[in-house]
């Protein structure tokens, strides 16, 4: 009998997978089975749609007063630091102006915890640009930067989300969630923001009607275990809030970091990785193979292992690049969608919350 066949035949019965499951699955040498189960989930939710959207990044400033292990040396800058960079406002337009077209749905913004910035900064970046764009939806700062909002206006996080929501912010990226064990979450962000406080600024988020992504960091210290237990966590506040739109593991890329020593994830952990995710998290709507750590051939394999989103068209992205992701800075929506339709999937473009937009002639 197959090691995994209690494990294939809770997933075929629709029940709920344990942590001991979880980490059998991450143990077993069977890829296949596992696969197959967490495609089988997938089509549950998503059937053979594959999604992706026209979306920009922008990362206003790299300057940041917290020790990260991952960031320094990468793409953040302590204040006062050769390479560090801060966008004034009007760049910040003029650099959205100039990555503007009639297809663009989406703005995400993020940077660094810059002390310099006011908070008046965040609320005039999200009206300038909504004033600018009205059909572009923002989705900026993620739970380390509210919290890091609520820290310099010594307001609390509900006050500071109100204030961003009135100013046009949409909804929220999953950043920043690295890894929740206590273990090893201090030897790999250790000033940032603690697994609890992550969840807990979510929490508040969701509660004020702004939904989020949610994201894992793995391939660097942490244990499968930890992973499992992460998973488990998010699993658990997205049964009390329902405010999750996605998951996005993150594999990490260790050159230009600290941990430049570690191998890079290979193929097989990331397919499994993305596969565990699906399964565990059977309260999460989609699964995000995001093309920028993957490598578009890979994220296109990862829509048969329980993916159904590839992210977008990108352009300019950063902070991952700074730590040496192999990726080009962007692809165009022709390529995303020969992707998708390679591996056999229909090409749905969506937008932030998922509907599917009507499509421009133009190709971005």
């Amino acid at each position: 009998m197959n090691e995994l066949q209690p494990i294939v035949d809770k997933v075929f019965s629709n029940q709920r997978l344990s942590f001991e499951d979880g980490v059998a699955l991450y143990r077993s040498h069977d890829l296949m089975t596992v696969g197959r189960c967490a495609n089988h989930v997938r089509e549950k939710f998503n059937g053979n749609l594959a999604y992706y959207n026209v979306n920009r990044h922008i990362n206003y400033t790299n300057v940041c007063a917290i020790d990260c292990q991952l960031c320094q040396g990468a793409y953040a800058r302590k204040p006062g630091e050769d390479g560090g960079y801060t966008m004034q406002l009007e760049q910040v337009f003029r650099f959205a102006e100039q990555e503007y077209t009639e297809a663009l749905t989406e703005f995400h913004i993020v940077g660094g915890l810059n002390p310099d910035l006011p908070f008046s900064y965040y609320t005039d970046l999200l009206e300038g640009l909504r004033q600018r764009f009205p059909s572009v939806h923002l989705k900026a700062f993620t739970m380390v930067e509210l919290d890091f909002f609520s820290k310099i206006t010594h307001k609390p996080l509900e006050w500071v989300i109100e204030k961003l929501r009135d100013a046009g912010l949409g909804s929220c990226p999953g950043g920043g969630a690295e890894i929740f064990a206590e273990r090893a979450r201090p030897l790999i962000a250790g000033h940032k923001i603690s697994g609890k406080r992550w969840l807990d600024v979510a929490r508040a988020a969701h509660a004020m009607g702004i939904r989020s992504n949610a994201t894992m960091l793995y391939g660097h210290i942490e244990t499968l275990e930890e992973r499992v237990d992460h998973l488990i966590r998010l699993r658990e506040l997205q049964d009390e809030t329902g405010g999750f739109q996605c998951f996005i593991p993150l594999a990490f890329h260790p050159e230009n970091t600290v941990y430049a020593h570690l191998p890079a994830t290979t193929g097989l952990d990331d397919l499994k990785t993305i596969a565990v995710a699906r399964l565990m998290l059977d309260n999460f709507p989609h699964i995000k193979a995001y093309w920028v750590t993957l490598t578009p051939d890979l994220a296109q394999v990862a829509l048969r292992f329980g993916a159904d989103d590839l992210d977008g068209t990108i352009i300019e992205e950063r902070i991952i690049h700074g730590a040496g992701t192999p990726t080009g800075l962007g692809v165009t929506r022709a390529q995303i969608e020969k992707l998708i339709r390679d591996a056999g999937r229909t090409p749905v473009e969506r937008n932030t919350l998922y509907n599917p937009v009507q499509k421009v002639s133009e190709l971005v």
